[in-house]
């Protein structure tokens, strides 16, 4: 869907005779033509026209008419009160939204209320918690190109916490992984830049090339941080931050003119009122554009983290479990993650995205889990306190755009209340890291101090309306205040007085919004009525009045009152600045506090579910007992496996039944190997393991419809990147490599690959195939080794031990874990018969050796090489039919499939 509206083309052709709202509305649409804008009418956002008309469709909310002096008008609106909800329909379906809010009071303006941008919502730029995912981070990404593209500039942004990267790659290759690591919501591109690394599910779009100039760009950068060459190393990666911080604050309302400077006189003069300090009617007035908080930009260097691309993450698991028959499950982070806070459980997900090749950084972080799996009573004291902490880099943010409450400002001293016991819990802590943590525990008591004496414990919402302050913070307001009370209490004792006065019992003093304090008489008692009572209003069965002493007092309490408020407002609005200036202390804190939570995470999994510290620097890959960290979860049972894959042997030719474990063993030893490096101990007894610089995976795959790229295409293109990529320092995980062609075919794939990796990449290799005489090349490759999962047959049933063991398989047991997998009874005992008649025992044999009466087999190459059994009239199964048994996956293969199958092999021997 497109994202953009523009102005609606029904006003176009009258634009002069608009009135002056629809003028507005009409300009708005013109000025903001990326972005479907929601236009502020007393309590409701309004769309007019073409815009009505989509999002009365899209939201399923009632479409009306607008008529005025120029025509009719279409019209739709929502609540302002539970925008958020419609809002993040409309993002879900591609649109970008501005926000258009009215700056000024109605009561105070004679004539149309003024209106402006004041945020323009959109997916990679949220910083509404409502639409937010409290424990994952929502990025916006710009990417700048140099002329000739060779080299790529990224700045990665989430504008609801200041988290700010920056990087710089040479190839198209290496962008797709940096931008998997993020996994922005948005981006924004440059001149000449490409939307194709970015995934499907981002918003990507073109952005007003001025903003991606290297001057303009240098320029914005500098305000916020200083001289851009200090902290970037290379001009497009200037170019990227300084376009992402001009979206960003264009998207927060900023100054319409910057982005486009060509913009008239007059729009400068609208777009400068836009920034100014009635940008918002309500509590965000002094904050319009605002980025004051992103004060951190961290330029990092890939190579500086193992990589871990969309096709790994994606294969192991690590964020999304990919569902099998339907049903999810757990991913590693959902067995990995105990933090108690959201900036604990952000901060594990960024180690998790991006672990670490820097020894020394990774054995700190074992150092500090190590000594809290030891401390248990602290470790969980720790954990409990931290449970207590707001989410403050959010919180903060909100608080230097101006968009705090009260609350807000409470739930910030609330946090800071959690940090001197935090720091008590980790006195006498003896690691470097954990000595770091504590003394980076910033008290802040003058924040503190500040909140505490400025703002009630227990505020309303709303922060105009009085009761944020607390006594005895300003003397003014105090004064204000009991005089308030004062003639209210003078009001209180007046009933009493009067009905003494006049002798009617049932005399009253009330009060209304309209008509102000009044004293209210019956008409039976209206001959009681003093002289001095005023009439106010009549009503059906009584009359109101006022009295000069009680309007007088009215006038005291009325001003006092309003007098108050606007104190009390602008009172709240100073601590707030103030706690804004603090923004980057707090977001210090924020950032202790989450590395913290992590770290006592990693050490509440490791002492629960008895996880080994790992010992880095080691040759190869050395596992004692491995279990995989979610399998060994969700099953019953689960058999522990070694992994000992050194340089002596470090190419690992699997073999073994589907279902025995192939897969979840390839997988198991790489997650060990992510989770050492991310700072974790590991689900082994033991473990010795080298840095790995990256992890490269090919384990299963799918049509990519979308593409027109078949199975067999996608493997050979995740394939070719691997070969490409892969250094010596790398693991990769080869499952089933050329599965999808014919047999002859695949097996030639599988044994080039292994040449290839064995002689040519030397990374360590796990390789699991159904490709038996693959196995022989270990007597070819010295590296190579061969391993199997074995399996026990006892009459038609087939037992998975799941235990490793050197050398290759010997059978596939096809037909049983058909049965198994629960393919009709029908069906197996056909396959069962045809693989009787073909006397292909051999693959069905438990010890692994043809029985003495098995029938002879041809001879030959390719096809003609699988043994192909003599009939019962001495015909020979045509090879073509033996390879696609052999190549059949039952595990993989649904019912229907089975018996397509079968049909399929039936007609063959047939013809």
């Amino acid at each position: 869907m497109d994202a953009a509206l523009g102005p609606p083309e029904k006003m176009a052709d009258r634009r002069d005779d608009l009135t002056p709202m629809m003028s507005q509305y009409y300009e708005l649409c013109e000025r903001y033509d990326d972005s479907l804008v929601l236009f502020q009418v007393g309590d409701f956002y309004e769309a007019f026209c073409d815009a009505a008309e989509a999002i009365a469709r899209l939201l399923e909310i009632t479409l009306t008419k607008r008529e005025d002096s120029t025509g009719t008008y279409p019209m739709a609106g929502i609540p302002i009160d539970n925008a958020e909800s419609y809002v993040e329909t409309l993002l879900d379906a591609g649109y970008r939204v501005a926000i258009a809010d009215q700056v000024q009071d109605p009561d105070e303006v004679s004539g149309v209320v003024d209106r402006a941008v004041t945020r323009i919502v959109t997916p990679g730029t949220l910083t509404e918690d409502e639409l937010l995912d409290t424990e994952d981070n929502n990025f916006v990404a710009a990417l700048a190109t140099d002329e000739g593209g060779a080299e790529h500039g990224l700045a990665l942004l989430d504008v609801s916490t200041g988290d700010f990267y920056a990087t710089a790659v040479d190839a198209d290759a290496a962008l797709r992984d940096e931008i998997s690591r993020f996994d922005p919501e948005e981006a924004i591109l440059g001149p000449g830049a490409s939307g194709d690394p970015f995934p499907a599910n981002c918003m990507v779009t073109p952005h007003d090339e001025r903003t991606f100039e290297f001057d303009a760009a240098a320029e914005r950068v500098a305000a916020y941080f200083g001289a851009p060459d200090s902290l970037l190393a290379s001009d497009v990666e200037v170019r990227a931050c300084g376009a992402l911080l001009a979206y960003a604050e264009y998207t927060r309302g900023g100054r319409y003119t910057e982005l486009h400077p060509d913009a008239t006189a007059e729009s400068d003069a609208d777009a400068e009122d836009e920034s100014g300090d009635d940008a918002d009617a309500g509590d965000a007035d002094d904050a319009v554009g605002s980025l004051d908080y992103i004060n951190r930009l961290t330029r990092y260097d890939p190579r500086e983290y193992m990589v871990l691309d969309r096709v790994a993450i994606r294969s192991l698991e690590l964020f999304e479990r990919r569902s099998v028959h339907d049903q999810a499950g757990a991913a590693l982070i959902d067995v990995l993650d105990e933090t108690s806070c959201a900036m604990g459980s952000r901060e594990l997900k960024d180690w998790l995205r991006r672990p670490l090749i820097d020894r020394e950084e990774i054995e700190a972080r074992h150092d500090a889990v190590e000594e809290l799996v030891g401390i248990l009573q602290r470790r969980e004291a720790a954990s409990d306190l931290l449970r207590d902490v707001y989410d403050v880099e959010r919180l903060i943010a909100r608080v230097a755009r101006g968009r705090a409450n009260a609350r807000d400002l409470r739930s910030l001293k609330d946090t800071l209340d959690v940090v001197p016991e935090l720091r008590e819990t980790l006195a006498g802590v003896e690691c470097d890291r954990l000595v770091d943590l504590r003394e980076r525990l910033d008290e802040m008591e003058d924040v503190r101090e500040l909140i505490s004496g400025a703002i009630q414990q227990d505020p309303p919402i709303e922060v105009t309306e009085g009761g944020v302050i607390c006594e005895g913070y300003s003397d003014e307001l105090d004064e204000l205040r009991q005089t308030e009370r004062t003639g209210k209490r003078w009001i209180d004792e007046l009933e009493a007085k009067e009905r003494e006065r006049t002798g009617v019992d049932s005399l009253k003093v009330g009060h209304n919004s309209v008509h102000g304090y009044y004293i209210e008489v019956t008409n039976p008692n209206l001959d009681a009525v003093p002289e001095d009572y005023q009439r106010r209003q009549t009503l059906k069965n009584s009359e109101r009045f006022y009295t000069p002493e009680l309007k007088e007092r009215e006038d005291e309490i009325i001003s006092a009152e309003r007098r108050a408020d606007d104190l009390e407002y602008e009172l709240f609005r100073e601590v707030r600045s103030s706690v804004a200036d603090e923004a980057e202390r707090v977001q210090a804190l924020a950032s202790t506090l989450a590395e913290l939570d992590a770290l006592v995470s990693l050490a509440t999994v490791a002492a629960q579910h008895d996880y080994s510290r790992p010992q880095l620097g080691g040759d190869g890959i050395d596992i004692e007992t491995g279990r995989h960290p979610v399998v060994e979860r969700t099953e019953e049972r689960f058999r522990p496996n070694d992994a000992d894959i050194g340089p002596a042997e470090d190419f690992a030719v699997i073999t073994g039944p589907n279902m025995s474990g192939k897969s979840t063993y390839m997988r198991q030893v790489a997650l060990i190997v992510v989770l050492a490096q991310l700072g974790s101990f590991v689900p082994a007894e033991r473990a010795e393991l080298r840095l790995v610089d990256r992890v490269f995976t090919r384990v299963g795959a799918s049509d990519d419809i979308a593409s027109g790229k078949s199975t067999f295409m996608v493997e050979m293109t995740e394939l070719a990147e691997i070969l490409d990529a892969a250094t010596e320092r790398s693991l990769v995980l080869l499952d089933e490599v050329g599965r999808g062609t014919s047999t002859a075919d695949g097996l030639a794939i599988a044994q080039a690959v292994t040449e290839h990796v064995h002689d040519e990449v030397g990374a360590t290799t796990l390789f699991a195939t159904h490709h038996h005489d693959l196995t022989a090349i270990a007597s070819d490759l010295d590296r190579v080794v061969n391993l199997h999962f074995a399996a026990r047959r006892e009459g038609d049933d087939v037992t998975f031990d799941h235990e490793l063991s050197r050398g290759p398989a010997t059978a596939s047991y096809g037909v049983e874990v058909a049965k198994m997998a629960g393919v009709p009874d029908a069906v197996v005992e056909r396959a069962r018969a045809l693989l009787d008649e073909d006397g292909d025992t051999a693959d069905s044999n438990s010890a692994g050796s043809p029985d003495a009466d098995e029938p002879p087999f041809a001879e030959g190459t390719g096809d003609a090489a699988i043994r192909q059994p003599v009939g019962d009239g001495g015909d020979r199964v045509p090879a073509s039919v033996a390879a696609k048994l052999r190549d059949a996956t039952l595990a993989d293969t649904t019912p229907l499939e089975a018996l397509q199958l079968l049909d399929e092999l039936q007609r063959e021997l047939e013809n």
